[in-house]
């Protein structure tokens, strides 16, 4: 556990920080799930903006949006 001040005070923050991560992780994945189980271009739009949210916020790196953008397009284009 934390002993002085600042560093309970960074512990607060690291928790809070952890479970606003966690929650937007959860909900990326719940969109791609959606979007694996019946692409389509409607779906495909919500999960962009989730993957350009994660990487605007540090949750996921840029290129690892960028790869998977790349690659769920590429299944709706196979799709079709």
């Amino acid at each position: 556990m934390p002993i002085t001040r600042s560093a309970k005070k960074a512990w607060r923050q690291s928790q809070s920080r952890r479970t606003r991560n966690v929650s937007q992780k959860k909900t990326l994945k719940e969109a791609v799930k959606a979007y694996k189980k019946t692409p389509s271009a409607e779906l495909l739009s919500v999960v962009f903006q989730q993957l350009d949210k994660a990487a605007k916020v540090n949750v996921l790196k840029k290129n690892t949006a960028s790869r998977l953008k790349s690659r769920l397009s590429a299944k709706l284009t196979a799709k079709s």
